[in-house]
């Protein structure tokens, strides 16, 4: 069912009431990542069952709440919990709060997400900032009518990722000791991790990490012309030649370690 107009200015005056300050950034919080909120200082904290025309994450390690606040005194806007196709969500609900975070003000998003390494340079723990990605969901959230006030028809996806901030988190990460690779992240629909098969078939195609999110949100989030920069904590590695046992809870474990360097990229790069 598509979202109306109504729908939108519905959720957008519940959360205006409840915070009125225009926020500077917006941040999407994935898998293991979501103790960052505890970083947000002046917090107005709303569960996502609060919210008008929201969906409720169903998925261990999103707590679902909407978190207002200021980071190094800006002021930002934070999901922690996303939304994911394979919950069976549609596509415009998977995308809705990006579009609700533009309108809502920010300037810039700034999206997590935990994902499996597939280069070989990759340790676990590691950050890979995403420079391009390749989309494998079956169907793209700006199927259907294009809604005008959100973008162009055929928006340009030849740079989805905003080259300046990234090149910040860049110098960020190195000036900190914290390693950052560069990267293609492979967007797939899940929930199942991958066969070795696959893996190769992902390595032959270009991907270096593979997750279950992220690429819906960039491409709503670039249809409306919203600067994005997306940083994936690599939480387990995919060797096709070796036998490996993976579970979600590990994927969390991993992703909570890796938040701690995740978590003074994102700051700096807000606070600058």
């Amino acid at each position: 069912m598509a979202l109306s107009k109504e729908n939108f200015q519905e959720t957008l005056g519940y959360l205006k009431e409840k915070c009125p300050r225009v926020p500077k950034a917006g941040i999407i919080l994935g898998s293991g990542l979501g103790n960052f909120g505890n970083r947000i200082e002046n917090a107005t904290i709303i569960p996502y069952s609060d919210i008008p025309n929201f969906p409720q994450s169903t998925v261990d390690g999103h707590s679902g709440t909407l978190i207002f606040g200021t980071l190094k005194d800006v002021p930002v806007v934070a999901m922690s919990g996303r939304f994911h196709f394979y919950e069976g969500y549609e596509m415009n609900k998977v995308t809705f709060p990006v579009r609700v975070l533009k309108l809502l003000g920010i300037e810039f998003l700034v999206i997590s997400n935990a994902a499996v390494g597939l280069n070989p340079a990759f340790q676990v723990g590691d950050l890979m900032l995403i420079e391009d990605h390749i989309d494998l969901f079956p169907y793209n959230p700006l199927r259907g009518k294009n809604e005008d006030d959100f973008g162009v028809r055929f928006p340009d996806m030849s740079e989805p990722f905003d080259a300046e901030l990234r090149s910040k988190a860049k110098e960020i990460a190195a000036r900190i000791s914290i390693t950052a690779h560069s990267g293609v992240y492979a967007g797939v629909q899940g929930p199942k991790l991958e066969t070795r098969a696959e893996m190769r078939y992902l390595r032959i195609i270009g991907a270096d990490a593979v997750g279950m999110s992220t690429v819906p949100e960039v491409i709503v989030a670039r249809h409306k012309d919203l600067r994005v920069i997306a940083i994936s904590a690599i939480t387990n590695l995919c060797i096709p030649q070796e036998k490996q046992h993976f579970s979600h809870d590990g994927v969390v474990d991993a992703a909570q370690k890796a938040e701690i360097s995740l978590s003074r990229v994102v700051e700096e790069l807000i606070k600058g």
